[in-house]
Order: C-alpha cells, then structure tokens, then sequence
C-alpha cells in the first residue's frame, strides 16, 4: 500500500480535485434548465410506482424500460423538490461516468496522465454536464456503457469468470435503462483483439462472455413481470426504420442526420474536442492500433448506426458515445514531438475556454447559451420547455394553503407530458388539487373546467400561448393571472414567423363561464 500511495499520490491528489470539480460542476444550480417534457413523464411515473407498487413496471406501457424510474424513487426520500430528486439519478450516473473514462482511459493507454486528462475533459465539456443533469435515461445507459466497456476488456485480457459476470450485470443494467443497450452487446466480440489469438483462449473468452449474456438476458427477462413487456417491440418499431432501408433509402436520413451529430459535438463537445481526437487516433493508430480501432467502433458506429435507421434523432441519443472520443482526445497528449505536445495544450485550452463559457451561460443566462438549434427549440423554447411551471405549482399550492379544504381544479393542454405531468410532480402530495389534461388546440373554454367552476371549485387553465384560440380570453371569464416567457425564437427561422418571438406559458384564472 506504501508503494502504491508513493507512486500514485499526485494521480491519486489531482483524480480528486478533478472529481470534486465534477461534482461541483453538476451539483451547483441543478435547476437552471427549466423542466423538460420527458423528464415530467419520467419523474411522474417514479411518483405513481412510488405511491403503487403495483405499479412498479409502469414505464412499459410506453415502450420504456424502468430501471431509471426505479432509480428516482429513493431520493424522493431526500429532495423535497421533486425535479431535483430525478435529475440527482443523472448526476450520479455522470459522476460513474467521469470515474469510468478514468479508469479506462489508464486501462487503455497505462498512462496516468491521460486517465487524468481524459476525466477532466469529462467534467468540463459542455455535452456532458448538459445530460448529466437531466432526467433522462441516457446518462445512466453512458454509464453502463463505460463500466462494460472496463470490464468485457478486463475479460479479455484475464479470460477470469468473476469478470464476466460482472459485465453481464453491467450490460443487464442497461438493457434495463434504454433501447441503445443491444450496441454494448454487438461490441463484445471486438475485445477478441486484445487476446493473443490463439484458439483456445478465443473460445474460453466466447465461452465467458456467453455467462456475460446469459446474466444479462437474465436480469432484462425481469420485466417479463411487467403486462405490458411487448410494447418494448412495439415501441422501438415508431422510432426506427426497418432493416430494408439499408437498401431501399439508405441516404435519408444518414447524410443529414450524420452531419447533425457532429454539428452537436462540435457545438457542445465543443470543436476543439473533434481536433484533440483526430490527432489522438493519427499520433497512435501505429503504437496502440487495437485500443484506437476499438474506441473509435464505439464512437461511430452507433451514431452511424442511429443516423441510418432513426425515425427521430436528438443530442442525447450520442451521449453513449461521447467518453471514447474524449478518451481519443487525451490519448493526443502521448505524442513525443514537441510541436504537436505544445499545440495539444493550446487546443486543450481552447477547449476549456470555449467549454466554462457554455457552462458560465448555462448557469447564468440559459438563453443565451450556444445550443444547436435542434436543442435549443426543444429544451428552451417549445411546448416541450417547462418553464414557468414550478413557479404555476408554487402559486397553486400557495392558494390552497390559504383556502385549505377548497377543492382547486387545474385544466391543461395536451394529456401527458411537460403538461399536465410537469404541473403533477409538484401537486401530487395535495389530494384537493385536480390536475387535468382538456386537449391540445383550446378554440373555447373546455366543458371540463365550465363545469368545475359551477360546482363551486376554484379552477385554473395553464396553456401555451401558441395553443390558445380565443381571441379575448378575458371575454369568456379566464383572467390572465401570469405569463411567463420562453426564449427568444431565431427570427430566421420561417416556421416560427407566424408563431411570434416566443413562447409564453399562460397561467389563467377562470372566473365566469
């Protein structure tokens, strides 16, 4: 252990200022993004499998797996804010993660150095701390991901059994938190590289990653319990295309949403990242070809993967992908000319001046953060932007601490989603609060809540201003009580010329019918 402490101590001292920096990082004002639609789902269903045991394979009947809402059960327990209980989840799977891209970095390369760079440019980038803090899954699938990509390599190199087990549990963990999962699973068969060839330790390895897969399968038949496992299948079949557009349509939507995915790394890795990478996978393909070959199939081939057969494509579908460049950009710094050393480390702070700038806006001004375009419509600006909605909760149950015993009725565009779930997560503890979906497109004021008002109940409507059709709401009893804007919409953007500027989440009072 002396030995150990004496070589490693200044590794040892610099991995934990990286890692408090980690956490600092994603702990510090962990609501600065207003909520998003699919963490309101998400957050939600943990609540209603919380409340129902019965219920505790809710997420099926969409088509998604519920390790990730198992998770955000227990810090409900801690976190009196139900929005920063789901996103800790992501925030803990990001610290796995930064610890991950450590270790298998120096797993890789045997360079403390590069562990060390490759944790820190982790921590910093933009395109992780975005996900990180996030309820959404796909921290947590990057996590797994790292920790199988450890241990199916440890595998490898020992062809040790208590190994192979524990890649299965890795690979089972996230065939229960995502779809993407089966990628890790196509990858396994690459570690055969970093074997010595010979035939029966090629067949032992085969051998133990097959208990790899038995454990796996194993772990994800659990949710066999669940009635509603089939639509795992069904679901997948509205977000990807068949196998036959390989060949029937394979340009569309590769091209376009290939280059998007590098359009995002660029924007959120940020670009200086694609450079380090590059450099890193010519400065080594010679030395270290097996760990280059293999970092970059885990890096492209998903994204082209996703690209060709994706129905839909976001940022968060590639974070799975992201540690294995950033280890490729570390690994740049194991050149030995000093021209190309010196001009890493100018990159490298390119990179960090360009990444605490986003992270400085993110913090401060998430409207002017430089998100693409694609992700800044759908977390900032749309309907599927959350914000305005705790401070709606905040009123609502400030009302009806003063009126206690009344029964308050809030109405709400669409049935699902950042609404009515978003309003839901907050007023769920408050039996008197009725929270209900009245459709998309309000043309007059819904029956639903007309009826509400003539039983005597205080009653609300929260609508986006987009979705609202009355020309004087005012006129037909609905007494605007708040309005809270969203970001800007770009005026270059000819779809949203009708719409106006920006999007307002309308917080209404209805008083007469």
């Amino acid at each position: 252990m002396k030995k150990v402490i004496k070589n490693w101590w200044v590794a040892i001292v610099l991995g934990l200022v990286i890692f408090a920096a980690t956490v600092a990082l994603r702990f510090f004002h962990l609501t600065s993004l207003p909520i998003f639609a699919d963490e309101a789902i998400y957050i939600r269903w943990a609540q209603v499998m919380r409340a129902e045991p019965s219920l505790r394979f809710l997420p099926l009947s969409d088509g998604k797996q519920p390790l990730f809402m198992w998770l955000i059960i227990p810090f409900f327990k801690f976190f009196s804010d139900p929005l920063i209980a789901g996103r800790m989840v992501s925030v803990m799977a990001g610290l796995g993660s930064a610890v991950g891209v450590f270790v298998l970095a120096y797993q890789l390369f045997k360079s403390r150095k590069i562990a060390l760079i490759a944790a820190l440019i982790y921590a910093v980038s933009p395109f992780t701390f975005f996900f990180d803090r996030m309820a959404l899954a796909d921290s947590l699938l990057s996590m797994f991901g790292i920790w199988i990509f450890i241990f199916a390599l440890a595998t490898a190199k020992t062809l040790r059994l208590d190994l192979a087990m524990i890649t299965g549990f890795a690979v089972g963990g996230a065939l229960l938190t995502k779809s993407p999962a089966p990628f890790f699973i196509l990858f396994l068969p690459g570690f055969i590289l970093f074997t010595d060839f010979k035939i029966k330790h090629v067949s032992k390895l085969i051998c133990l990653y097959l208990v790899s897969l038995g454990i796996a399968y194993a772990m994800y038949n659990i949710l066999r319990l669940g009635p509603n496992f089939n639509m795992i299948s069904s679901r997948n079949q509205d977000y990807i295309f068949p196998l036959s557009h390989l060949w029937t349509n394979p340009k569309d939507p590769f091209l376009p949403f290939f280059d998007r995915a590098f359009e995002w790394i660029r924007y959120m890795g940020p670009w200086p990242i694609l450079i380090l990478a590059l450099g890193g996978a010519i400065v080594n393909i010679k030395k270290h070809w097996r760990q280059i070959l293999i970092l970059l199939a885990w890096f492209i081939v998903p994204i082209a993967a996703q690209a060709e057969f994706a129905k839909v494509f976001t940022a968060r579908y590639i974070l799975f992908s992201l540690p294995y460049v950033i280890i490729l950009a570390a690994a740049l710094f194991l050149a030995r000319s000093k021209v190309i050393y010196y001009c890493s480390v100018l990159t490298l702070f390119v990179f960090f001046y360009f990444s605490f700038h986003f992270i400085y806006l993110l913090y401060t001004d998430v409207d002017a953060a430089p998100l693409p375009r694609s992700e800044r419509s759908g977390y900032l600006e749309e309907w599927t932007s959350g914000t305005g909605i705790k401070e709606v909760a905040d009123y609502i149950i400030s009302y009806h601490k003063n009126y206690p015993g009344r029964k308050i009725v809030v109405g709400t565009e669409g049935f699902f989603g950042t609404l009515p779930d978003g309003l839901e997560i907050y007023l769920n503890k408050f039996p008197e609060i009725i929270v209900v979906g009245i459709g998309v497109t309000i043309e007059q004021v819904p029956s639903q809540l007309t009826s509400s008002l003539k039983a005597g109940n205080t009653t609300f409507l929260v609508i986006n201003s987009s979705r609202i059709k009355i020309p004087d709401p005012a006129k037909v009893g609905l007494i605007l009580t708040a309005a809270y804007p969203k970001a800007f919409r770009p005026s270059f953007v000819k779809e949203y010329t009708q719409l106006g500027p920006r999007e307002n989440l309308l917080f209404f009072e209805l008083v007469k019918s």
